[in-house]
C-alpha cells in the first residue's frame, strides 16, 4: 500500500503541475493574442508581440500554441481584452502590483479585491504603491553565456542601464522604452536570452521572515490562480535561509 500511496502522491503532484502549466500557457496565449491584435501580426514589426513570443518560448510553450494565438488575433476571434493594473498591500505591508487582462472589468476587480481581503491584504487605489516601483526592461541570460565583465561590456554597448550578475545568471536592466532595441543588440553578441520582458522593479524592499513569506505566498498563489491575472509583482526580500525553508 505504501507504494500505491507514493504513486498516488506522484500522480497528484503531476496533475497539479500539469494544471499550472496549462494555466500558464493560457495566460501566455492571451498576451500573444492581445499583442497581435494591437499591432502587426509579424513579430519583426511588432516589438510587444516579439517579446510575448520570446517569453512563451522561454516557458517551453509549443509552437502550435503560439501560432494559434496569433491566428486568433488575425482572424478576429477571441474576446476583446482590457488591460488593468491593481495595486495594494499584502501581509506585513508588502507592496503588490497585479496586472490583469479581462473581458469583464467588474468581475476581475471583485475577484482581486476579495483575494486581497481573504489573504491578509488590502487592495488600494491605482497609484497607491506604483510610486514605489520603476517600469523597466528586464533581460535574463544564463551564467554560461559569459563572465560578469563580458556581459557588462555587452550590456553597456547595447544601451542597458544596469547588470546584476551571480552564479545563477545575469539580469540586465534598461529603460522600458529601450527594451526592444537593447534586447536585439544583445542577441547579436550574446545570443537569445532566457527571458525578455517589461517588469516593475521595486525601489526599496520589505524584509520578511518565514511566517511573513508563507503568508505572502498564499496571497500571491491565490492571485495568480485567477485566470484574469497575468502577473503579480511585490517588493519583498527574504534571506537565503528563509527561501530554503519555503
Amino acid at each position: 500500500m505504501a507504494g500505491h500511496s507514493k504513486w498516488a502522491n506522484i500522480q497528484h503532484r503531476k496533475g497539479r503541475q500539469d494544471a499550472a502549466r496549462s494555466k500558464l500557457f493560457s495566460k501566455l496565449s492571451k498576451e500573444i493574442t492581445v499583442a497581435a491584435k494591437m499591432g502587426d501580426p509579424d513579430p519583426d514589426k511588432n516589438p510587444r508581440l516579439r517579446m510575448a513570443i520570446k517569453e512563451a518560448k522561454g516557458q517551453s510553450m509549443p509552437k502550435d500554441n503560439i501560432d494559434r494565438a496569433i491566428k486568433k488575433a488575425t482572424g478576429g476571434e477571441g474576446e476583446a481584452y482590457e488591460e488593468i493594473r491593481y495595486e495594494g498591500y499584502g501581509p506585513n505591508g508588502v507592496a503588490v502590483i497585479v496586472e490583469a487582462m479581462t473581458d469583464n472589468r467588474n468581475r476581475t476587480a471583485s475577484n482581486v479585491r476579495s483575494t486581497f481581503t481573504k489573504n491578509g491584504g488590502n487592495m488600494g487605489e491605482t497609484g497607491s504603491v506604483g510610486f514605489m516601483f520603476d517600469r523597466k526592461g528586464e533581460i535574463i541570460y544564463p551564467a554560461a553565456v559569459g563572465s560578469s565583465e563580458e556581459v557588462l561590456e555587452a550590456a553597456i554597448d547595447a544601451g542597458a542601464e544596469d547588470v546584476e550578475s551571480s552564479e545563477d545568471g545575469h539580469v540586465i536592466w534598461c529603460e522600458d522604452t529601450d527594451l526592444n532595441d537593447v534586447s536585439t543588440a544583445l542577441e547579436a553578441t550574446l545570443g537569445e536570452s532566457e527571458s525578455t520582458k517589461l517588469v516593475w522593479r521595486p525601489q526599496n524592499t520589505t524584509e520578511l521572515d518565514l511566517d511573513g513569506m508563507q503568508s505572502l505566498m498564499k496571497l500571491i498563489d491565490a492571485l495568480e490562480d485567477d485566470d484574469d491575472v497575468q502577473r503579480v509583482t511585490t517588493n519583498f526580500e527574504a534571506s537565503d535561509d528563509v527561501m530554503a525553508q519555503l
